[in-house]
């Protein structure tokens, strides 16, 4: 059966060459250097018009942990309503107790307000105290799919977790495999957890065009010289979409 791979991005153009590669869906992100906050309404409205396969954006209003304040909640509706509006096929999103619980009552709240849109509980899932019990509060709350690692470094780390995971799970919410997965790994953790979808988002350093400047100005607190970022990398996500098509076509 064919594996849907989620390609992470940051920018309309990586959405596009994701799209272009063979991903099935995207994760559309800011800031993935703290692990993906909300993109700017102007970013989702482009990627939606340009992409051709299903925008799913992270609804994060910060980096750091998942225990949310009642702003931050206020926050993250309205940031729903606002993608939602946008034309969004789904959204990511999610909260903790500072326990390691699950909070329900906050990620009920951003269910409803995302709601009749699928519903991916993103990695902090990974940071709870107990998986069975956080995949149990997620099956009570309606939550549609879970993007974790089985609570590991990576999804090849975690394998057995995300197969007992998805046993558990059964029919009833999907399980995204991610954490570092690539090319020659993908394969493996697909086969050994069972699951049908991927997610990765492997980066490169890119170089913008400006040349000229004047002096030894500095912008922000980074230590180069201000010209690089960081893109996806179009040759590993190949890698991993060749992979699986050769190995469950």
């Amino acid at each position: 059966m064919p594996v849907l791979v989620e390609a992470c991005v940051d920018s309309v153009a990586d959405a596009v060459t994701a799209e272009r590669l063979g991903a099935g869906r995207i994760e559309l992100c800011a800031n993935l250097q703290e692990g993906g906050t909300t993109p700017s309404l102007g970013m989702v409205r482009a990627t939606v018009a340009k992409a051709g396969i299903p925008i799913f954006p992270i609804i994060r209003p910060r980096g750091g942990d998942f225990c949310y304040s009642a702003d931050e909640i206020e926050v993250m509706l309205r940031d729903i309503e606002a993608a939602k509006a946008a034309g969004v096929h789904g959204i990511v999103g999610g909260a903790l107790h500072p326990n390691g619980t699950i909070d329900e009552d906050g990620t009920e709240a951003l269910l409803e307000a995302a709601a009749p849109l699928p519903f991916t509980f993103h990695r902090a899932f990974d940071l709870t105290r107990d998986l069975d019990e956080a995949l149990d509060a997620c099956l009570a709350l309606g939550v549609t799919r879970i993007l974790t690692s089985g609570g590991a470094s990576t999804a090849l780390e975690g394998v057995d977790a995300l197969g007992r995971l998805r046993t558990r799970a059964g029919a009833r919410l999907g399980i995204i495999a991610g954490g570092t997965v690539r090319g020659d790994t993908a394969s493996q953790v697909v086969e050994r957890a069972g699951v049908l979808e991927v997610h990765t988002g492997p980066r490169r350093a890119a170089t913008g065009a400006m040349r000229a400047r004047h002096g030894s100005a500095r912008i922000g607190t980074r230590n180069d010289d201000g010209r690089g970022w960081q893109e996806l990398d179009a040759d590993a996500l190949a890698a991993v979409v060749q992979a699986l098509a050769r190995s469950h076509a």
